[in-house]
């Protein structure tokens, strides 16, 4: 459904009551649509420490790379 930026504007509580219910609104100017309201999904909570022991860290990880290595990176 298209709304005009005036009605937008004046009727912006009861668009987000509309939305928050899951409908989506395009908000347009001269009949152009240029903008669409939509509902926020909300974000999935990350779980910490889910792949523990899948990888282990080797001793030598800050270790100093081989002169090779650091030369490739400096050409």
């Amino acid at each position: 459904m298209a709304i005009n930026i005036h009605q937008a504007k004046t009727h912006l509580s009861k668009l987000i009551e509309r939305v928050e219910r899951g409908e989506e609104l395009v908000i347009a100017r001269a009949g152009k649509p240029v903008a669409r309201l939509v509902p926020i999904e909300p974000r999935s909570t990350r779980r910490f420490g889910i792949d523990a022991g899948v990888y282990e860290v080797p001793e030598d990880f800050d270790a100093p790379l081989p002169e090779d290595v650091l030369k490739a990176f400096e050409s």
